[in-house]
């Protein structure tokens, strides 16, 4: 199973939908990170998880 790491991103209310997807398509082409979960708040705001694969490097024995 592979494994994560987790970043949350807090979007305050009051951001404009296309900043917030501007925000995430940043992360997500620049820092290899994907949507794993958004939340939307009774007050407006937004706070988005996202994940990205960790890849472990195998040490050859050679």
């Amino acid at each position: 199973m592979p494994e994560y790491e987790f970043v949350d991103v807090y979007v305050p209310r009051g951001t404009p939908r296309k900043e917030a997807t501007r925000l995430l398509t940043d992360h997500a082409e620049y820092g290899h990170w994907e949507l794993d979960r958004m939340t939307l708040y009774r007050d407006g705001s937004r706070r988005a998880r996202l994940r990205r694969r960790i890849i472990r490097q195998v040490r050859a024995t050679w």
